[in-house]
């Protein structure tokens, strides 16, 4: 596939989608098709996901194994009807979140087995795989008030407890130090700026000094 996908990974707070967009906006000026979605959603089917996820619209307590397959059910929607036909024609993508969030969310945090999860990340992927995954990692506790303080509540996976958020950010950094030449660790406790600047410095080594 000719063009990139580019994902931001990252535990609650970490400031994914404000710099997925500057990142957009940034290839864009350079006269570059990007495109920009989230995970769950992007698609009208995944957003229906998305809702149900987040904010337990079933009234009915979602068991771990539903939102691990919910997740990935619509990971599968957008990658076969968006993100493998712009890649296909050479566009570049930001993802805010995408498969290293199911790894990090139900493997280290919820406890199921990495390895299956690994399984139904690549059949819900098919072939589309990114080109780099940039990890905005801050600490818990401070991604946790930030989250809460940007939309006053918090949501149904937010709520969860504090050791749950710690496993999967540790879950995270474990998955970088196994995948370096994919990932980059990005201090997302800095001010905004200094992220900005720090993920611009990133993109330009790896795609456009060589």
């Amino acid at each position: 596939m000719p063009g990139h996908l580019i994902t931001f990974e990252g535990p609650e707070g970490g400031g994914k989608s404000t710099q997925a967009r500057l990142l957009a906006d940034a290839l864009r000026a350079r006269g570059i098709e990007v495109l920009t979605t989230r995970e769950p959603g992007g698609t009208p089917t995944g957003e229906i996901i998305r809702d149900l996820l987040q904010n337990d619209l079933s009234h009915e307590p979602l068991c771990d194994a539903t939102e691990a397959l919910l997740f990935c059910a619509s990971r599968a929607q957008l990658c076969r009807n968006v993100l493998a036909p712009a890649l296909e024609r050479g566009a570049w993508i930001v993802l805010d979140r995408f498969t290293d969030s199911t790894l990090a969310y139900q493997g280290f945090g919820r406890g199921f087995d990495v390895a299956t999860l690994r399984s139904l990340n690549d059949f819900a992927t098919g072939p589309v795989r990114p080109s780099l995954t940039l990890l905005l990692d801050l600490p818990v506790e401070e991604g946790l008030a930030r989250a809460v303080a940007r939309s006053g509540k918090k949501d149904r996976i937010e709520q969860a407890p504090m050791d749950f958020h710690r496993r999967l950010r540790d879950g995270y950094l474990q998955l970088a130090r196994e995948e370096p030449d994919r990932f980059a660790v990005v201090d997302a406790s800095k001010p905004v700026p200094d992220v900005t600047a720090e993920i611009r410095r990133i993109v330009e080594t790896r795609f456009f000094d060589g």
